[in-house]
C-alpha cells in the first residue's frame, strides 16, 4: 500500500503540533526564559536559510523555484513573528522578577 506524501507529511505536521504544545505547556515557569532563547535561536537559522533561499537563482527551475521562493518569504515572515514574540514573552516573565519599588510621597 502506497501512502500519498502529503497525507505523510500532514500526519507528522499535525502530531509536531501535539508534541509541541504539550512540551511547552508543561514546562515550569522559571524554564520558559530559557526555552525561549532556544527557539529564537532556532528561529534565527530559519531566518537565515529563508534568506539564501529566496536569494538563490531558480529561474532555471520554474514553477518549482517560484513556490520555493513563497515557501521561504513565509518561513521568513512566520520565524520573525516568533522571534518577536519570543522576546516580548521573555521580557515579560523577566519582569515577575524584577522586585516592585514603593514611592512614598
Amino acid at each position: 500500500m502506497d501512502i500519498s506524501p502529503l497525507v505523510y507529511y500532514g500526519s507528522i505536521f499535525i502530531l509536531a503540533i501535539f508534541i509541541g504544545y504539550y512540551v511547552v505547556w508543561s514546562v515550569t515557569p522559571a524554564l520558559h526564559t530559557p526555552l525561549m532563547s532556544v527557539t529564537n535561536a532556532i528561529s534565527a537559522v530559519i531566518i537565515v536559510g529563508a534568506i539564501v533561499a529566496i536569494g538563490t537563482d531558480t529561474s532555471d527551475s520554474g514553477t518549482s523555484g517560484l513556490i520555493s521562493k513563497f515557501v521561504s518569504f513565509f518561513a521568513l515572515i512566520f520565524a520573525s513573528i516568533n522571534i518577536f514574540g519570543g522576546f516580548l514573552v521573555t521580557q515579560r516573565m523577566l519582569a515577575m522578577y524584577k522586585k516592585k519599588v514603593k514611592n512614598d510621597v
